[in-house]
């Protein structure tokens, strides 16, 4: 039983390393990759265009009024439970299309834009933000309002609304300086990045290939925040400083509990994850410098917040139906089962997060996600400088 738990576990982390690379790549490169794989895709198409966790369900007529399209970049286990209870509330039948699934073809949001003159999908659900604004952009998703939105007491954060209306954020998590606790004294753990690019931890710090998910997303982020020459010297740094590249998010959190680093930049929930585990980690959000502080270096304003993002496809098969779970999946309920799943997603409900004793994410950086997908071409051309594909 114990080699099967860790079989799967480690399955799980490298399965989500694969994720990480692919879902962060540029759209272009994503294509490039697809398409060199075109001819055996079509031969599997017809087999594998869908990837349903509804129980019991097998291809069906995607115009029925008692069904709804999901396409979704987030993990299945976190999906598949919530879409139960959807199911089980409204009597509606979900037909979940994974990002697992795309990745045989050309991605989601290639295959959404590609589906744009015909919609097959309703509901569109992303652990992130960047594709969400492309397809916003691109026309794909339609205006709407939700009811949950009139809900929330508060307006809802406007940097979780889009400035066209075609989207919400919810259930956030963020990027965060993690650190091994057997190696690192809490009092000695690094609180902002400029650390990072200091002597005393040269070759002792990890990072995800910047090409991919959320650490592309970061650097776009100190792109708005600090602009392109404070960005550039703190990649320089990094560089020179020894930083080691692991595939994904998941592999600098093994890399850390391991002792093979000291210090690694990832996600909440990977950082999370690994506690869960009972690995030697913790960490430390970025803080905000004290005004007139005289700063070398990279200045500290705050972690980079990755919200979820929900919308509905314009022009899509089921309306009514797409519009019933696009309300579910902002409901404080679905927020309540993030939290409390192992990704711990913190909520965007002040009153939620008292309740279930999660800390709100502090002094969050001043960049949108609007504002980060604008820089993620000029990101790339950084990261191509700096740390390019071997």
């Amino acid at each position: 039983m114990a080699n099967t738990r860790r079989w799967k576990q480690n399955t799980t982390w490298k399965f989500r390393d694969v994720l990480d690379q692919w879902r962060g790549l540029a759209q272009g490169t994503r294509l490039s990759i697809a398409l060199g794989s075109l001819g055996i895709a079509a031969v599997c198409l017809g087999l594998s265009w869908w990837v349903v966790f509804s129980p019991g369900s097998g291809p069906q007529d995607l115009t029925a009024n008692t069904r709804v399209v999901l396409y979704t970049s987030t993990d299945a286990f976190l999906v598949t439970p919530i879409v139960k209870k959807f199911e089980e509330q409204t009597g509606l039948t979900v037909q979940v299309v994974g990002d697992t699934e795309a990745t045989k073809t050309t991605g989601l949001v290639e295959r959404l834009l590609a589906e744009k003159a015909a919609p097959r999908c309703d509901v569109w659900w992303s652990n992130e933000a960047s594709g969400t604004v492309m397809l916003a952009k691109a026309g794909v998703l339609a205006e709407y309002s939700s009811k949950e939105e009139a809900k929330f007491g508060a307006a809802w954060p406007r940097h979780l609304r889009a400035q066209d209306r075609t989207w919400y954020g919810f259930a956030q998590r963020a990027r965060v300086i993690a650190y091994n606790t057997n190696r690192v004294t809490k009092q000695s753990a690094p609180k902002t990045l400029r650390e990072l690019t200091r002597p005393e931890w040269s070759g002792r710090v990890g990072m995800a290939r910047p090409q991919f998910g959320t650490t592309r997303t970061h650097i776009a982020a100190l792109l708005v925040i600090h602009g392109p020459d404070a960005t550039r010297e703190w990649l320089a740094g990094m560089r020179g400083n020894g930083v080691k590249i692991f595939d994904g998010n998941s592999s600098v959190a093994r890399a850390l509990s391991v002792g093979e680093i000291a210090v690694g930049l990832m996600d909440t929930d990977d950082a999370l994850s690994g506690k869960a585990n009972a690995w030697p980690i913790d960490f430390n959000y970025e803080i905000l410098d004290k005004p007139g502080t005289n700063i070398k270096g990279l200045p500290s304003l705050g972690p980079v917040v990755i919200p979820n993002t929900v919308g509905l496809i314009r022009g899509g098969p089921h309306p009514n139906e797409a519009l019933r779970l696009a309300n579910f999946l902002l409901s404080e309920e679905v927020e309540r089962m993030l939290a409390t799943s192992d990704s711990r997603n913190v909520p965007i409900r002040e009153g939620l997060a008292k309740e279930l004793k999660i800390d709100l994410i502090p002094n969050a950086a001043p960049a949108t996600p609007e504002q980060c997908a604008q820089r993620l071409d000029e990101a790339d051309r950084l990261i191509a400088e700096f740390f390019p594909l071997q």
